[in-house]
């Protein structure tokens, strides 16, 4: 695929400095660019590239003064970072087909199920009974979409997603190839002889607007009530979210992390990968965790940053990982320590039988 720099100036309302013809087919970091790609520049740290660069076109700030000639076409935009995202998006929409409308064959819609205008359901992809999915959703191939799930307008079903009955989405929801949205929480009652009886997970999830999912997290349904996550959260791959969690809006969190059940995160929190945090507890908004760390108590305080397993205040835990850094040689001076205690005796015992003598 192949673009002016005329054309892209339109798409971004710029202003063309250089060739109008200068042509693109590809995208590329300003310090990886070569002819034929079309980059940017909105940190100055990065601007002795643009004299050096060959790349064909380069989206840069109005008010940016240039100190050397530039080879490059520069399309001048009041913020290069906006403009250049924009064009991601736009390009991003051509290739992935998310533009696409219509009920590919062979597809199950129940006859009881709601369609909205400008839908795209995906070859064989499943809709249940009573399923509402409004207008501009775009369901992919091979997607399972239960009975009585609600999904509201502009979200987007990535292939290979499973629905379960009950659950509901909202309006720009963005769910990424593999994951599953309600599937049973992980509820057993131990017997007496040793087995375990499942509790039946009658609630559901709720998933709230602006949320996006990646790929091959898993969210439980509630046992009952729902598991609940607010407006503008940010799942990254591989995450599991247990049975009555609550994830405050904004929230942001990284993959390979584990929440049990009932824990309810706060707002505006971010939590890195790998962390692993315990049920049944709240966690302040605001909360900062670091990748791997392990957190086992709630977080009363908001705006708090914590560290390691188990987790607790940020610069203690590197005060603490450097004292356990120097254990070894801790350990060598108390020993010579204790030699020199044990001598000092050793002579104070010796003097004072000669002074009773």
């Amino acid at each position: 695929m192949q673009f002016t720099a005329q054309q892209i100036a339109t798409l971004v309302q710029g202003k063309l400095e250089g060739d109008p013809d200068a042509k693109v087919s590809g995208v590329a970091k300003i310090e990886e660019a070569q002819k034929g790609d079309l980059c940017f520049l909105s940190n100055p740290k990065y601007e002795e590239y643009l004299y050096s660069s060959t790349a064909s076109v380069i989206i840069v700030n109005e008010t940016l003064e240039t100190v050397h000639p530039v080879i490059p076409t520069l399309i001048r935009v009041k913020d290069a970072y906006s403009s250049f995202a924009f064009l991601l998006e736009q390009y991003n929409k051509m290739i992935s087909g998310s533009d696409k409308t219509g009920i590919e064959q062979p597809c199950y819609i129940s006859p009881t199920a709601s369609i909205g205008k400008n839908v795209y359901i995906g070859a064989f992809s499943y809709i249940g009974d009573q399923t509402v999915i409004g207008d501009g959703v775009k369901i992919y191939p091979g997607s399972y979409v239960g009975n009585n799930v609600v999904i509201n307008a502009d979200s987007k079903v990535f292939a290979g997603v499973k629905i379960y009955h009950g659950c509901q989405l909202g309006s720009r929801v963005v769910i990424h190839s593999g994951s599953v949205i309600g599937g049973d929480g992980f509820g057993f009652a131990p017997l007496k002889d040793g087995t375990y009886k499942k509790i039946a997970q009658i609630g559901n999830v709720i998933i709230e607007d602006d949320v996006e999912i990646g790929a091959n997290t898993t969210i439980d349904r509630a046992t009952m009530g729902s598991t609940i996550i607010r407006s503008g959260v940010k799942l990254d791959n591989l995450i599991q979210v247990a049975h009555n969690v609550e994830i405050g809006a904004n929230t942001v969190i990284a993959a390979q992390t584990g929440i049990s059940g009932s824990t309810k995160i706060g707002r505006n929190c971010v939590i890195g990968g790998q962390v692993g945090i315990v049920g049944h507890i709240h966690i302040a908004d605001g909360t900062r965790i670091n990748a791997q760390s392990g957190l086992s108590k709630s977080v009363s305080n908001e705006n708090t940053t914590l560290n390691g397993t188990p987790a607790f205040e940020y610069k203690s835990s590197l005060k603490s990982q450097a004292i356990f850094r120097n254990l070894p040689e801790l350990q060598h001076r108390l020993l010579k320590l204790e030699e020199t205690v044990h001598e000092l005796t050793a002579l104070l015992s010796t003097q004072n039988l000669e002074y009773k003598k």
